[in-house]
């Protein structure tokens, strides 16, 4: 059974020694690389932040606190290369075999939600599919040129034609429906 982390509370990173780390409020501590972590908790590590105080005339760099973070954040494995505008006709236009392209952008929940789909169909159609990605952030030209209101888009292309369009974090037997038309 799970447990849910709701308030934890504990002392600055920089008040804690750094070679050996005692109980504190029934949790015990590990030091590792310039951070505290948690093994009741595990993926959970203090990681401190520096800011500069002013002391007199002189200016110093002093630890001041720090920020709990999640060891495993940014750990999923993505198979779906990103795709440019500059190399958006040579490898979804130009391409011999069918192309399944996602929109997305990085603060998009939605888009994380479908990324895991999208990562198994890349693995599971290699040879006979290809996979980008385009992150309309940074790519707003090919995003207004088809249209694209709204993330995640999935569109397959087909001879540099655009040929299905799938708005929205659909499930992966949707996708799956769309791909095996262009087969």
């Amino acid at each position: 059974m799970a447990a849910v982390l709701e308030t934890l509370t504990v002392p600055r990173a920089s008040a804690l020694p750094s070679a050996s780390l005692a109980p504190i409020a029934g949790s015990s501590f590990s030091s590792r690389r310039s951070s505290v972590c948690f093994s009741q908790f595990k993926g959970l590590k203090i990681q401190p932040t520096r800011s500069s105080v002013s002391l007199s005339s002189t200016s110093k760099s002093a630890r001041r606190g720090g920020r709990i973070v999640c060891e495993a954040q940014d750990t999923t494995v993505d198979t779906v290369p990103p795709v440019t505008e500059g190399q958006w006709k040579s490898l979804v236009l130009d391409c011999n075999l069918p192309v399944l392209v996602e929109f997305w952008a990085p603060w998009c929940g939605p888009c994380r939600m479908i990324q895991v789909a999208i990562n198994e169909l890349a693995t599971q159609y290699v040879g006979k599919l290809k996979f980008y990605k385009v992150n309309t952030d940074d790519c707003p030209g090919i995003a207004t040129q088809y249209g694209i209101r709204s993330i995640p888009t999935v569109m397959i292309f087909k001879g540099g034609e655009k040929k299905e369009t799938v708005i929205g974090a659909v499930p992966k037997s949707t996708l799956t429906t769309s791909i095996e038309k262009f087969l």
